[in-house]
């Protein structure tokens, strides 16, 4: 019994330290970014399919420049990553406009209002571990 609880403590330390030595947390895709936005979009505006389709597209496209964006800073920073957020809101910003002025027409004014107000927020990650929302 000795031996087994021994085993299973070595097996678990040495999980756990493989998975930090391979990176630890990774950022999800683009693509599971816009899951989590069609589901909480869904649940709030019950779009037809057209829309959110649209919708998806229009996440789709905005992740995956928001990850090139993060390379070419995590790449230009060479490992120095003070400020990075910074830098990173001020090059994302014209790119969230134009998601917001893409956006509007779609789901509308009253929608739209609520989206930046009390959904959007809720997708921003603030640290720590990945959430599964």
């Amino acid at each position: 019994m000795k031996k087994t609880i021994v085993a299973l403590a070595v097996l678990l330390v040495t999980g756990t330290v493989s998975s930090y030595a391979q990176g630890g947390f990774q950022m999800p895709g683009p693509e599971e970014r816009v899951k989590r936005v069609h589901a909480k979009l869904d649940s709030a505006f019950k779009l037809d399919e057209a829309k959110a389709k649209q919708v998806d597209d229009l996440f789709l496209e905005f992740y995956k420049t928001q990850d090139k964006v993060r390379q070419e800073l995590m790449d230009g920073n060479g490992g120095n990553f003070q400020g990075m957020r910074e830098q990173m809101e001020q090059k994302m910003k014209p790119h969230q406009e134009a998601l917001d002025a893409k956006l509007k027409p779609i789901l509308g004014d009253d929608n739209f209002k609520l989206w930046k107000e009390q959904i959007e927020p809720t997708l921003r990650r603030r640290g720590g571990p990945p959430r599964n929302n």
